[in-house]
């Protein structure tokens, strides 16, 4: 890629996403702005891009623009570059927060509205997109290269967008939850924590990698594994008759719910 990419905001997933782009040299030149200047310094120490306090000017000299603010902030931002959005595609990382919020804004801004993963760090992420109203089939294309260039990225209606963000967004600290209990049960029987955690983390690796490289559904790979009088079915119907998944239905839909208070 030829293009010059600004970050607005230097946050984790920000960190993130200048991470893989540096690494993979996706970008001609990479210039991020935050208001504080320490973030700046801790960005700068670990990649060599440019960085400024100015989002005007980072705006300004660059072809793609992230916003990676918070959705309380990011009026405050839009406000603030409106001016020097030309023919910037601009890509939005704010929960909540709608292409057409931001065209209203923008004026009639090229706009595209990503909710990417941190594990983007590892050249796994699984990320959803949405064009808004004026983003041509180019930008699209474009947003979904650099996106797929660390993982998977799959375009959606707007109106899944949030959906996709408690699932891929939210869903790392989830899967983490979950396999940090399994682990501490092991802990409490006498396994050393490096070892139940690193076996915890492998598995749930290895259990991703399977069903996408085997392409099996959840189901079909449960059945592989849970033998009749088995081991594994004796674990499993103690989930069922806790109805853990009416726990995690519940979890979805608090998260769906916030993400979407966020967007008001």
């Amino acid at each position: 890629m030829t293009k010059t990419i600004s970050f607005i905001g230097t946050g984790k997933m920000a960190t993130a996403l200048i991470s893989f782009i540096y690494k993979n040299r996706l970008a001609k030149e990479i210039i991020a702005s935050d208001h504080k200047e320490e973030n700046l310094k801790k960005i700068k120490s670990k990649y060599n891009i440019k960085t400024t306090l100015s989002n005007k000017e980072a705006v300004k000299n660059s072809d793609i623009v992230f916003i990676c603010v918070k959705p309380q902030n990011i009026d405050e931002v839009l406000n603030e570059i409106k001016n020097e959005i030309k023919n910037q595609l601009v890509v939005s990382i704010a929960a909540g927060i709608t292409t057409r919020h931001i065209e209203s804004i923008l004026k009639k801004a090229r706009v595209v509205r990503v909710m990417p993963n941190i594990n983007c760090l590892v050249g796994e992420m699984a990320a959803g997109f949405s064009k808004g109203k004026y983003a041509t089939k180019h930008d699209v294309d474009e947003v979904s290269n650099l996106l797929n260039a660390s993982g998977i990225a799959f375009q959606v209606e707007e109106v899944l967008i949030d959906s996709v963000s408690v699932i891929s967004g939210c869903g790392p600290a989830f899967l983490a939850y979950f396999m940090k209990h399994i682990a501490d049960a092991g802990i409490k029987k006498g396994l050393k924590k490096e070892v139940a955690y690193k076996l915890a983390a492998k598995t749930m690796l290895g259990t991703g990698k399977l069903l996408l490289e085997m392409n099996l559904s959840p189901d079909e790979l449960i059945e592989m594994v849970a033998s009749k009088k088995g081991v594994t079915i004796e674990g499993l119907k103690v989930l069922d008759k806790r109805k853990l998944k009416n726990v995690l239905s519940e979890m979805f839909d608090a998260a769906l719910k916030r993400g979407k208070e966020l967007g008001k």
